[in-house]
């Protein structure tokens, strides 16, 4: 499918400009026309999509307590590549404005290697990973000194963290970040976050910053996320094109996502497009927390509740720290291929995996590490902490709890994966 940036191959679930509804729900997200549905979380609560209106979802933005802005880097630059003072400084204020008003602020930040690549002496974005990372050596320095003048002006103190997706999927360098923020935060410092493009590689990284900003979100348990970008918001159909209409309001992002059809940004600045920032908005809908996603010079607006852009209703309960670490961010080292009734009471949500329902093992992980369960079709239900080193599960397989505790001993008497530790995908 084809389509530019910010176009929609449907209009279902969505909420266009003039309120109108605009189709019926799927079994994604069943609704009976009212725009309400129900959908099973993983602590066993029901959450009722269609809670949150529109200026609910908004005044939410707006109330927040702690904020996530991410800003990507073609909203920061000019056309020649070099960066944008007039643009950064605007969005420093708005951002500074939230800051003094009382509300702890994350501010993540594209914009290394577009910063860098002018001074240079590059017309245009390098290709080539060695040039990319020189140029955020570079640019990361000169966007972060015009931040510190930029914020100064408010008396607001600004700090770097530079993170790798690697940060993010090892339990402790996570929870080390997340301490560090939170210090940061406590101390009325506005924590400016950048995937460290120097060191990151190829086969693990990010590649843009608005999956970084849901992570970051969830990992200071942010109450709002709003995404900047050069779109003023989501359209139906390439705003130029008859017919188009903008999107103001997404009631259940999970259940639309598949439907979207979208290009990037064409700026040839970023490495972002409207999917990815349509990923970020699921990943915080499902996490419990509402997002807006707007051009940069809405920031202001944006921020305080304005009816600009496209607002994301949170979709399910905001969840437990470890399991949003285990949905959003571990790595998988290894697969538990479940048979069909394990699979079944896997999906209910309600189960813990047991060794008598899995048929095999895929994969070298030690105990502790994340896992994929699959079924037998290849499907991933769920990830989780596996209990065991993958050198010990295939002696478990097929065995119920008596036979593990007769055949190999109390020890192995436990579940591969225990409810807890398990988070459906």
């Amino acid at each position: 499918m084809t389509g530019g940036d910010g176009q929609l191959g449907a209009e279902s679930r969505l909420q266009a400009e003039d309120g109108s509804a605009a189709g019926e729900e799927s079994a994604a997200g069943v609704t009976d026309g009212t725009g309400i549905a129900s959908v099973s979380v993983d602590d066993d609560r029901r959450f009722t999509v269609g809670d949150w209106t529109a200026e609910e979802t908004r005044r939410a933005v707006a109330a927040a307590k702690t904020i996530v802005v991410k800003v990507g880097s073609s909203s920061l630059t000019q056309p020649s590549g070099h960066l944008d003072v007039d643009k950064l400084d605007a969005l420093s204020g708005a951002v500074a404005s939230v800051r003094l008003a009382g509300a702890n602020v994350v501010l993540v930040s594209s914009g290394a290697i577009a910063a860098g690549f002018g001074p240079l002496g590059f017309a245009s974005r390098p290709t080539d990973v060695a040039t990319q990372q020189a140029c955020a050596s570079v640019g990361q320095g000169l966007l972060m000194a015009q931040y510190e003048t930029a914020f100064g002006r408010y008396g607001v103190r600004v700090g770097q963290l530079l993170i790798t997706a690697g940060d993010t999927m090892q339990p402790q360098q996570y929870r080390n970040a997340r301490r560090t923020m939170a210090t940061m935060l406590e101390l009325g410092v506005v924590p400016i976050v950048n995937e460290n493009d120097a060191l990151a590689s190829n086969e693990i990284r990010f590649g843009d910053n608005d999956r970084l900003s849901a992570l970051i979100a969830n990992m200071v348990r942010a109450d709002a996320l709003v995404l900047l970008t050069d779109v003023d918001a989501l359209y139906t159909a390439p705003p130029k094109e008859p017919g188009s209409r903008k999107i103001t309001f997404v009631p259940n992002v999970t259940a639309m996502i598949d439907e979207i059809r979208v290009g990037g940004t064409g700026s040839g600045v970023g490495t972002g497009g409207m999917v990815t920032k349509l990923e970020a908005a699921r990943m915080a809908a499902v996490s419990g927390i509402p997002a807006v996603m707007t051009c940069a010079s809405n920031a202001g607006p944006a921020l305080m509740g304005d009816n600009v852009g496209t607002a994301f209703a949170p979709v399910k309960h905001r969840g437990s720290a470890k399991r949003l670490w285990i949905k959003f961010a571990s790595h998988p080292q290894g697969t538990l291929v479940a048979d069909a009734g394990a699979a079944a009471a896997v999906r209910a949500g309600r189960a813990s995996l047991l060794a008598a329902g899995v048929l095999e093992t895929r994969g070298d992980f030690s105990a502790g590490d994340a896992v994929w369960i699959d079924d037998e079709a290849g499907n991933h239900l769920a990830r989780g902490l596996v209990a065991y080193d993958s050198e010990e599960v295939p002696d478990m397989l097929g065995r119920t709890t008596a036979q593990l505790r007769r055949l190999l001993g109390d020890e192995y008497a436990h579940p591969l994966v225990h409810r807890d530790n398990l988070v459906l995908v």
